[in-house]
């Protein structure tokens, strides 16, 4: 569909052709967008990178490629997760604007664009550990200092849960925030796995078991990082949400009284917690405009959680409604 924030300019040139618009939204005040989850993902990222540098000297100390893989994961991760910060920043000051814009929704798309990013990378970290895995598994043994990787383990692990804690609550409600809880719920997996390498290894002389830890971390990721992917391209592709149904909508919109047809409805997630709703609305005569359009709004934000809608009101007569054919 063309340009959503053209539809406010169809509407203001509608009087004059017998139409009415409505726009309708929320204040955005309640909204659980990603400028609340913001300034915890700043101190996860510098969690990440402070523990990051340790690890990798940890790891070349110890000659464990445990360790060394999983910092090659947190690398990933932390790579990520600067992506989401960025982007949000980006979109927080790109949205801001007195007037006009030819952004007319801002950067909020930037967002989408980084969860997508996120999973890319994580389907890529999940590969990777699967193949390291394997060749671990038919490779040469090498001797590891188990000890100092349980320590590392241990505190990457502290390290994680702090950070899913801090994340958790974002991660239910904005794609970008979960494409970073994911990635940090795949660091603690993977410092669960050092530390059982180390701790096993040291006990039992099991050096097979941190490779098979290793692939089982790699199926784990994969599944998820390639949700997060689908949830981002439906985005993209202007998608109904998952939880609406376009033709429960239109039933409903259909059900007011006054109206008698509903056409060129579309229903699209502009970013998280963010879904937009366009239709127009065609009444009977005699039917009051006014009290049709605030019927319309009221049910769409009571029954369907749509804040964000205009609507237009036209005559079920005459050819007073010009729209494309798709």
């Amino acid at each position: 569909m063309g340009d959503p924030g053209a539809l406010d300019d169809d509407h203001a040139r509608a009087g004059g052709r017998g139409h009415q618009g409505g726009h309708g939204h929320g204040t955005g005040a309640g909204r659980p967008g990603a400028a609340s989850h913001l300034g915890r993902l700043r101190i996860v990222l510098g969690l990440v990178l402070a523990f990051l540098v340790v690890q990798v000297i940890v790891g070349f100390a110890t000659d464990s490629l445990a360790v060394l893989s999983d910092a090659g994961h947190m690398a990933t991760d932390a790579l990520g997760i600067a992506m989401s910060v960025a982007a949000i920043t980006a979109a927080i000051r790109g949205s801001r604007s007195d007037g006009p814009s030819r952004r007319t929704f801002g950067w909020y798309r930037l967002e989408i664009l980084a969860a997508l990013a996120n999973s890319a990378l994580l389907i890529g970290v999940g590969l990777y550990v699967v193949v390291e895995a394997v060749r671990r598994l038919s490779g040469d043994e090498t001797e590891v200092a188990s000890l100092p990787v349980v320590a590392i383990g241990a505190v990457g692990l502290t390290v994680n849960v702090v950070s899913m804690l801090l994340l958790r609550r974002g991660a239910t409600d904005n794609l970008n925030v979960r494409g970073a809880y994911l990635e940090v719920v795949s660091d603690a997996l993977g410092s669960i796995a050092v530390i059982a390498s180390g701790a096993l290894t040291a006990l039992f002389d099991w050096s097979w078991l941190d490779p098979v830890i290793g692939a089982a971390i790699g199926l784990f990721i994969l599944p998820r990082a390639w949700k997060l992917g689908r949830d981002a391209l439906r985005v993209l592709v202007q998608a109904a949400p998952d939880h609406l149904d376009p033709e429960a909508v239109a039933a409903g919109l259909g059900g007011i009284d006054g109206v008698v047809g509903v056409h060129d409805l579309h229903i699209w997630t502009l970013t998280s917690q963010m879904e937009v709703v366009t239709a127009h609305l065609a009444i009977a005569d005699g039917a009051d405009h006014a009290t049709v359009l605030a019927a319309g709004r009221r049910l769409l934000a009571d029954e369907f959680g749509l804040d964000h809608t205009t609507l237009q009101v036209e005559p079920a007569t005459g050819d007073a409604c010009d729209h494309p054919d798709w």
